[in-house]
This record gives structure tokens, sequence and C-alpha cells, in this order.
């Protein structure tokens, strides 16, 4: 792929571009994406309105693929700390890189949590099989090194965006649509106080593990596919978001009383899915444990190779008697530390178009 920079083939870059899609999504697209809670919390329960918070969450997740595609080619880069101490500057850029070598093995465990979690309450399986299952295929990506990770996403990534679509689509159409005139917000306390602020907030929950995973790709993707690539992903994750969205307001307000909304869904539709679903929810666990086995892996040997397999093999059986830990208490834990430190990277990444145009050409 090093000699694609200067001329790409073009049937080579479409693959390459489908690649960086599934990667980023993937990266994205985890349990409680999959499951619709995600989606209710931060949308749904706005009612009609939280379509423009969609709107909003899409613009951005275009915005920022495209972004972080672009400075990581530009600079090169075969892990995130690079692209952290130029977006930051030295002391602060070390400092999230410290945090981010604690919260992707820390969500690693979440994951494998999260696995052990489905085959137990949706599979009726045992808790450590699904725990040592996911451990297993990560496992096995990780000695593909990269393209292992890119394989694996191209794989999975277009089931589980096809199955949300089918059951979305169908719940959409069998409840004939919806009316804006009951779509008022549901009662009760929101992750925001507005649409617009909740969709900052989605995005910023859930862009650390895209950079840490998109800055892999710095010296084997020329810039325009890449651009590409994240802002395609972007818009792949906006429209599956809008989809679960329309879906959830076509069977508002009763949707908002279910944990998992994609299976009231189903449930209604007639379809016997509850195994299926279990499957889909498992398979986007699935992807996003590889994104930070593979984002810490690349972090901590980004010249790849041998120690790369070695710290991710590592990091992910280490990870499992973690798992066994609460999952909702691990998320209660962890999560927060993303929220509060995707804001900072939101907004920075929105600052670097304007520091390389403007800061950086004053230097030269």
């Amino acid at each position: 792929m090093e000699g694609w920079r200067g001329m790409a083939v073009p049937r080579a870059s479409s693959i390459l571009v489908v690649k960086i899609v599934t990667l980023y999504a993937g990266t994205v697209i985890g349990a409680g994406f999959a499951s619709g809670q995600e989606i209710m919390q931060f949308f749904i329960a706005f009612g009609g309105a939280g379509l423009w918070g969609v709107l909003l969450a899409t613009v951005l997740f275009v915005c920022l693929g495209a972004v972080i595609m672009a400075l990581v080619t530009g600079l090169g880069t075969a892990s995130y700390d690079v692209l952290l101490q130029y977006l930051l500057g030295k002391r602060l850029g070390k400092a999230m890189d410290l945090l981010n070598l604690l919260m992707l093995p820390g969500g690693l465990v979440v994951m494998l949590a999260g696995s052990g979690a489905v085959f137990t309450q949706q599979l009726g399986l045992p808790y450590f099989l699904g725990t040592a299952l996911a451990a297993a295929i990560i496992c096995l990506v990780i000695m593909g090194g990269l393209q292992g990770v890119l394989t694996a996403n191209l794989i999975l990534v277009p089931v589980k965006i096809f199955a949300l679509a089918v059951v979305c689509l169908s719940g959409f159409l069998h409840q004939g649509g919806f009316s804006w005139e009951i779509l008022a917000p549901l009662p009760g306390e929101k992750v925001a106080g507005s649409w617009g602020w909740a969709g900052i907030l989605y995005v910023s929950y859930n862009i650390i593990v895209p950079v840490a995973v998109l800055s892999s790709l710095g010296r084997t993707v020329p810039a325009p596919v890449g651009i590409a690539g994240g802002a395609l992903g972007g818009l792949v994750l906006g429209v599956t978001a809008g989809l679960i969205t329309l879906a959830g307001l076509a069977f508002y307000p009763e949707v908002g009383n279910y944990e998992v909304p994609i299976l009231f869904i189903a449930r209604h539709l007639g379809f016997a899915l509850q195994s299926l679903l279990g499957l889909l929810i498992w398979l986007a666990i699935l992807t996003t444990a590889i994104a930070d086995a593979h984002g810490l892996a690349s972090r901590l040997a980004p010249e790849g190779g041998r120690r790369y397999k070695i710290i991710g093999v590592s990091a992910t059986l280490a990870a499992i008697p973690f798992a066994g830990l609460d999952f909702s208490r691990l998320v209660r834990l962890l999560y927060p530390l993303f929220g509060y430190a995707g804001l900072a990277l939101l907004l920075v990444l929105f600052v670097a178009p304007w520091k390389r145009l403007f800061w950086d050409a004053r230097k030269k």
C-alpha cells in the first residue's frame, strides 16, 4: 500500500476506502449503539427534535472522520501519540496519551464483559464462554496485524449494519411512519438539556477510540483515499443512527420503556429474532473490542510486527479476569472518562485544520 501514495489503482483504492469506512463505523457501533439504547438516550428521548440531534451528530462524524484522516496521513502516523502531541502540544498530548493507555484496555475489559453478558442474557449460554470466545477471535485478528483488523471489520461491520437496517426499516414501514403530534420529549432526566448538546456529547463519547484506531493508518493510506473513507464512514454512522431513531419514533413513546429498543421493535414485527439480535449485539461488541486491542497495540508497537502481536494478544488475555466484574459498574466507571476526554479532542480536532493552515504556514 505504501506505493499507492503517488499513483493509486482505482479498484484497489475503492477497496481501501471501504476498509476505512468499516473500520471507523465498526469502532463506534458497539453494544449500546446496536441495541438502540444509546440512540434512545441521546436522540429518541427528545421526540421529533431528536432527528435534528442525529443530523448534527452525522455532520460531526463526517467532518471529524475527514479531519482525522487528513491529519494522520499528513503526519504519517502509525499510532495516536504523534497526533495527540500535534493537536495538544507536548505536555497535554502526553497527558491524553496516558489517559488513552488506561482507557483502551479499560474499554477492552468492558467489551469482554459485555460479550459474556450477551451470551448469558440473550443467548442463554455460559458467561465465560462469551468472554473466552470474544478473546480468542480478538487474538486471531490481532495476529493478522493491521490487515487482519481491516479484513475483520470488512466482513463483520456490513453484516451488523445490514441487520440493523432490515429491522429498523421493517419496523418503520410496519407502523406506517410516525405522527409528529405525539413526538414530545419523554418525561424524566435526559443525558443533555437539548438535542443540540446531546448530539455533541454523543460524538464526544464515541471519538476517542476512532482517533486511536484511525491514527494507525497514517503511513499506509494515501491522503485522498483516507479523507474519503473517513467522511463516508461518518456518513454511514449517521445514516445508521438515523434509521434506529426513525424506527424508535415509529414505536414512540412505548419504546422508551425497554432496555433493548431494537429487540422490542423486532418482537412487534413478529420476528423470532431474539437469538439473532443477541448475535448482532455480540458482533457489535466484538468489533469495538478489536478496535480497543488494536489501538493499544499500535500505540505501544507502532512499527507493527511481532511486538504488536504480543502486546495485543497479551492485553486481551490479561483483560479476561477483569471481565468478570459487573458490566454496568464498569460502564458507569469508565464511560464518563471517555466523554470528558472526547470533548477535549472534539474541540482541538476542529481547531486543527486552521492551525495547520495558518500557524504551520507562518512557521515555514
